[in-house]
C-alpha cells in the first residue's frame, strides 16, 4: 500500500536514483522510492540482499556503489558506521568515482558530525553535494514511510533532495550546515536513552507492586507521562518481547558518537553514560541484537 508521502508526491516526475545499503532500514526506504515511480538502482555488500530487493521491486542492481550512482542525480545511503560511509562514498569503486556534478548524496547512516563535514568538503570538490540526513522512527518507520529526517548541508541541495526523501519520511527538516543533522540525531539518542530507562524502571516498579500494568499504561498514556516509547514499546516490554526493532549494539554505537562529541564541546551527559553502562550489561546477557527496550531485562531477571 502506498504511503501518505508517496501519494502526496506522486506528481513528481520519475528520476534516476540510487540507494546504497539494504539493511532493515535501507531496503524499505529504497522500496518507497521505487513505489513512488522512480528508477532505482541499488547496491548492497551482500549481493543476495540486492537480488531479493530486485525480485520484490523489479528494479536494478549494481555490482559497486560507483556503478549504482552513475547518472543518478540522487543517491541515498544507509550503511553501518563512519568507516563504511567513507568507503562507500570515497573509496575504490565508491560513489565519487562516477557521480556527476549536481548529484546530491543523502547519507542516512548515523555517523559523527566530523565525518559529515569531511565528506561534504570532499564531495564539493567534484561539484557533488553531501547531505548528512540521519533518521528516527526505527524499522517500523522505514517500512511505513514515516521516518523523521534531520539534515545538515547546503540549502539548495537539500531543497532538491527533500521531495525524494519524503517518499519514505513524514518529515524532512534541514537543521543547518554540514554536521547539523548528525548532531541532532545525537540529541535524539540522548533523549531516547533516558526515556527508555525511565519507562523500564516504571514498569518494573509497577509489576513488583502488583499493579495491572496494561491498565496502568492505558491510564498514564493519556497524561503527561505519554511518549512514543510508551505507546510503541510499553506492552511489548511487559510481555518480555525484544526480538525486533533498534538493536542494543546500534544504540551503543550511537551513544559512543554522543560521548565523543560531548567531550569535544564540553557537555555533560551523565544519564546517557549511565544508560550506556546498563546497555553493556544487556549485551553481556546475550542481548546485543535485542531492541533497545530490553533495558527492562536488567530489572526483572534478577
Amino acid at each position: 500500500m502506498p504511503s501518505l508521502a508517496e501519494k502526496k508526491y506522486s506528481h513528481l516526475p520519475p528520476q534516476k536514483v540510487a540507494f546504497i545499503g539494504l539493511g532493515v532500514m535501507g531496503a524499505p526506504m529504497a522500496g518507497h522510492l521505487a513505489r513512488a515511480g522512480h528508477r532505482v538502482t541499488v547496491f548492497n555488500r551482500t549481493p543476495e540482499k540486492a537480488l531479493a530487493w530486485q525480485a520484490e521491486f523489479g528494479q536494478s542492481t549494481a555490482p559497486t556503489p560507483a556503478e549504482a550512482a552513475h547518472t543518478a542525480k540522487f543517491v541515498g545511503l544507509c550503511v553501518g558506521n563512519d568507516d563504511d560511509v567513507r568507503q562507500v562514498v570515497a573509496g575504490p569503486d565508491g560513489i565519487l568515482e562516477s557521480a556527476q556534478p549536481g548529484t546530491v548524496i543523502c547519507d542516512h547512516t548515523t555517523t559523527s558530525a566530523e565525518l559529515a563535514r569531511e565528506l561534504a568538503a570532499l564531495c564539493a570538490e567534484q561539484g557533488v553535494a553531501f547531505i548528512d540526513a540521519p533518521v528516527s522512527g526505527g524499522q517500523a518507520g522505514a517500512q511505513n514511510g514515516l521516518l523523521a529526517v534531520m539534515a545538515g548541508g547546503d540549502p539548495a541541495a537539500f531543497a532538491k533532495a527533500q521531495p525524494l526523501m519524503l517518499a519514505y519520511a513524514k518529515a524532512v527538516t534541514r537543521i543547518g550546515d554540514s554536521g547539523a543533522g548528525q548532531l541532532t540525531k545525537m540529541v535524539n539518542q540522548i533523549c531516547i536513552a533516558g526515556l527508555v530507562q525511565g519507562l523500564a524502571e516504571a514498569l518494573a516498579f509497577g509489576q513488583k507492586a502488583g499493579l495491572p500494568m496494561e491498565q496502568v499504561l492505558d491510564v498514564i498514556g493519556k497524561g503527561a507521562a505519554q511518549s512514543w516509547q510508551m505507546d510503541n514499546r510499553g506492552k511489548t516490554m511487559l510481555a518480555g518481547q525484544f526480538d525486533f526493532g533498534f538493536a542494543v549494539d546500534w544504540m551503543r554505537k550511537d551513544l559512543g558518537l554522543v560521548f565523543d562529541e560531548a567531550s569535544r564541546v564540553q557537555a555533560e551527559v551523565p544519564v546517557a553514560r549511565l544508560v550506556d553502562a546498563f546497555y553493556a550489561e544487556v549485551q553481556a546477557q546475550g542481548g546485543a541484537r535485542w531492541d533497545t527496550s530490553s533495558l527492562m531485562v536488567r530489572l526483572t531477571e534478577k
